[in-house]
């Protein structure tokens, strides 16, 4: 069962939360009686737990490639993505405009990279959906959502239209859409 936690009701820091997650973040996973938190272990565990359909692949050539996916996302990717979210959401563009034309530069860069690799494969790491594509997809998603603002109309038209600019990431943003399972994770509160 999904629960939405509304972080401006401070939610987070419920007593019900911290007793699942002392350092009151989430995700945070409740399967029987074990709880797991932090979404890289939260992935391993459904990955060992629900092996049907293997989210790290099924070798440790294919471990490997998956985890150097995740890694380079979280290395070179995730940071500045969230810099240009809390900017336009929280801080305000100008104000930080330096600091974001740098970061958008690196975004354009990365997302060439990541056009190159979805040209090629289905996924991010070949033909199989995996951990790699459930760990990207939502930063992606979050800085779509975010340049959707109407703050963020210069720094959008640098990205966006995505069908045009980058249609690898576009198709494959569509087939994890398409998946069994993603309207009951899409979060309820972007839907307002």
């Amino acid at each position: 069962m999904s629960h939405l936690v509304h972080f401006a009701k401070q939610e987070h820091k419920s007593p019900l939360l911290l007793k699942l997650n002392p350092r009151g973040r989430v995700p945070v996973l409740k399967d029987g009686d074990y709880v797991c938190f932090e979404s890289l272990a939260i992935l391993m565990y459904l990955d060992r737990q629900y092996p049907q359909g293997p989210l790290f692949g099924c070798s440790p050539r294919e471990a490997g490639r998956v985890m150097r996916a995740i890694c380079e996302f979280q290395a070179y990717i995730e940071d500045h993505i969230m810099k240009i979210i809390y900017a336009i959401l929280f801080q305000g563009v100008e104000s930080r405009l330096d600091e974001i034309n740098r970061a958008m530069h690196i975004v354009a860069g990365e997302a060439r990279n990541l056009e190159t690799r979805l040209a090629q494969t289905q996924w991010l790491v070949g033909e199989s959906f995996s951990a790699a594509d459930v760990v990207v997809f939502p930063g992606i998603q979050m800085l779509l959502r975010a340049l959707d603002r109407r703050e963020a109309q210069e720094l959008r038209s640098r990205l966006l239209p995505l069908e045009t600019n980058y249609p690898a990431i576009s198709a494959w943003i569509k087939r994890i859409e398409a998946l069994p399972g993603y309207e009951r994770t899409y979060p309820p509160h972007w839907r307002e």
